[in-house]
């Protein structure tokens, strides 16, 4: 038997860059999954029926889902529950490069909020992404089972995903936010010293539904793949801030002109905000949080009442910084608050979600926590 967790992730900052090849800087969260792998005869509790299996079981799930080995391919992945793909789909994608997965029973148990754009599915593919690498010893480095985990979600889920979840629930470091250069790949742990700074970050999640996400994500991914082509540079990455307004110049379309000046802005307000961590400087983040919310707002348009009440809510009890985090349309909002603020701060969220007939919204306090790990068993 063979446990590993992997967390869910907030994105402090960057949002939409990733598919423009841009930078991001997400954290990982102490909520997370995780994954159990038994091989069959070896403490194994199945029936015969999954002698020859693959069979996986979720706490939050009532039934098991058993699939035999010689009948498992892209077809059928569309098959199975949701939920399953994520776990059925490592196994398929290992065995499908020439891994020989033997009968396996996987149980995964998973505590992050679904829905809340905290990337509970990041959670579940990379605990298990993980788990199945350490109990067949296969010895997967981190660039393979990033892009495993990566691969899982766009071919066998079909999640149009770019990779900054898999990058920090693999990669998360304890005290720290994740740098993330979506082109290459590259990372790097950026120090984020909440408790010797006296501040917290504080999470409230509107539970708003994701409204037409769907749609309009693919619709803002295309406009901006758009804009690039006529703009003839490989990705809006490409495009600095000093070379902005030139660029809009270049373009007669408002609304490409507003996506492009989202994600050059953003991708800027990144690198200065992983500037200002390296300098122990993270009280001065928060206006640039602020100022990503307003971006996303005003100019990307991904947002929906319940996430801007909540973040005029943080402002006005003296939050030094919010904004939206996660990809639109509803989810969470985070706060960078005084921690002797934070009930404050909170209260002052639900009166306002009260007060505008919403629901009532779940809030917490993140904490940049580990990425993936073996769990003892």
């Amino acid at each position: 038997m063979t446990s590993w967790f992997a967390p869910g992730r907030i994105n402090l900052i960057g949002e939409h860059t990733d598919y423009n090849d841009g930078f991001v800087l997400p954290c990982a969260l102490a909520v997370g999954c995780t994954a159990t792998v038994w091989s069959v005869g070896v403490g194994w509790t199945g029936t015969a029926e999954g002698s020859d299996a693959w069979t996986v079981r979720s706490v939050q799930q009532p039934d098991p889902v058993v699939v035999r080995r010689s009948g498992l391919d892209a077809a059928d992945m569309q098959g199975v529950p949701e939920w399953s793909r994520y776990v059925l789909g490592a196994l398929w994608l290992l065995a499908d490069r020439g891994v020989d997965v033997p009968p396996l029973e996987v149980e995964v148990d998973s505590d992050v909020p679904s829905g809340a754009g905290l990337s509970s599915s990041a959670a579940l593919v990379c605990s298990v992404a993980r788990a199945v690498d350490a109990h067949l010893g296969l010895g997967l480095d981190d660039d393979a089972l990033f892009a495993l985990t990566r691969d899982v979600e766009n071919d066998a889920v079909g999640a149009p995903t770019g990779g900054m979840d898999q990058l920090v629930s693999l990669r998360g470091e304890a005290g720290h936010a994740l740098f993330c250069d979506m082109r290459s790949h590259a990372t790097r742990s950026v120090p984020l010293d909440l408790g010797g700074s006296g501040l917290a970050v504080l999470v409230a999640d509107t539970r708003a539904p994701h409204r037409h996400s769907d749609g309009e994500y693919g619709a803002r991914r295309r406009g901006c793949e758009e804009a690039a082509r006529r703009l003839g540079v490989p990705a809006l990455r490409d495009v600095s801030a000093d070379d902005l307004d030139a660029a809009l110049e270049r373009l007669d379309d408002e609304e490409l002109r507003r996506y492009v000046r989202h994600v050059v802005t953003e991708d800027d307000r990144v690198l200065s905000v992983v500037r200002l961590l390296d300098e122990g400087r993270l009280a001065d983040v928060g206006p640039l949080l602020t100022a990503s919310h307003r971006s996303m707002r005003d100019d990307f348009r991904i947002t929906v009442p319940e996430v801007d009440i909540a973040v005029d809510a943080l402002l006005e009890a003296g939050a030094l910084g919010a904004r939206m985090t996660g990809g639109g349309f509803g989810g969470c909002v985070i706060g960078l608050v005084p921690v002797a603020s934070v009930d404050a701060a909170g209260d002052a969220v639900r009166r306002a979600f009260a007060d505008a007939g919403f629901g009532e919204p779940d809030l917490f306090t993140a904490e940049p926590s580990q990425g993936a790990h073996a769990v003892d068993g």
